[in-house]
């Protein structure tokens, strides 16, 4: 575990989630509870790797393939057509917003994102997914101790999601990106989601804790005033991790069993 230095946070206490603490714990869901980061990194390496491939020439234009970095700082843990505007803007290339409607492939923001939402389905019928048994085993713990729990996810396809890994029953709420379109809610690095979950569950914010996997989650959740962020990443991201909103860093949610 990495604890932040010179934080509240700087001994064995930090990593207790205790009912005389907090009434609930809020779980990211791909990379966090289930295995799904990878296909979303995946169906995102292909349609902007296409997209780059064909893309007339332009001064200035990065054509470098998408990588894992680019995955962790412009997309991961953002709604899709948010993860599109900023990767493409990272490459200096100016792309037109389109319609919600637009057809997938269609070199607009919207069309990109409907194509990785293609991309993804496919690669989740093909590949199905799995819950992190250290997660799963973590979340029983608290619903023992009688945690309130919720899955706060960016992705449209968190039912899905959530049905192939037959975990949908350890959340009282599941907060998607259905439900923040449907509500006219910003999604994350803003802390709205997670605020808006937190009251769902009817708890304050800072008797609540944020798990995540994704810079953007750890800022919401930093900004949203919640009692306890917890960062998962390995060794090499726990630094970034931390300084983006963190209070901790772990490899897995098993250490928090211990």
């Amino acid at each position: 575990m990495r604890v932040r230095t010179q934080s509240p946070f700087q001994d064995r206490s930090a990593r207790e989630v205790t009912r005389e603490r907090f009434d609930a714990v809020l779980f990211d869901l791909d990379g966090v509870v289930t295995s799904t980061a990878a296909l979303h990194m995946a169906a995102w390496k292909c349609v902007f790797d296409a997209f780059l491939d064909v893309l007339a020439p332009g001064v200035g234009i990065d054509r470098r393939p998408f990588d894992e970095r680019d995955y962790r700082v412009y997309v991961d843990g953002k709604p899709r057509y948010d993860g599109v505007r900023g990767f493409v803007a990272s490459r200096a290339v100016t792309l037109a917003e389109g319609h919600p409607d637009d057809p997938p492939g269609r070199e607009t923001v919207c069309g990109l994102g409907n194509r990785k939402n293609e991309v993804f389905r496919a690669e989740l019928d093909a590949r199905g997914a799995t819950a992190f048994p250290s997660t799963v085993g973590w979340i029983g713990e608290l619903r023992r101790q009688e945690f309130k729990t919720a899955v706060v996810t960016a992705s449209r396809n968190g039912a899905a999601v959530l049905a192939a890994t037959g975990v949908a029953d350890l959340f009282d709420v599941v907060f998607d990106g259905n439900t923040a379109s449907r509500l006219g809610i910003a999604g994350k690095p803003a802390p709205d989601t997670y605020v808006a979950a937190a009251r769902m569950l009817d708890v304050e914010t800072r008797r609540a804790v944020v798990v995540e996997d994704a810079i953007a989650g750890v800022r919401a959740g930093r900004d949203g005033g919640f009692g306890l962020v917890i960062g998962l990443a390995g060794p090499d991201d726990a630094d970034e991790m931390l300084d983006n909103g963190a209070d901790i860093v772990v490899a897995d949610l098993g250490e928090m069993s211990d």
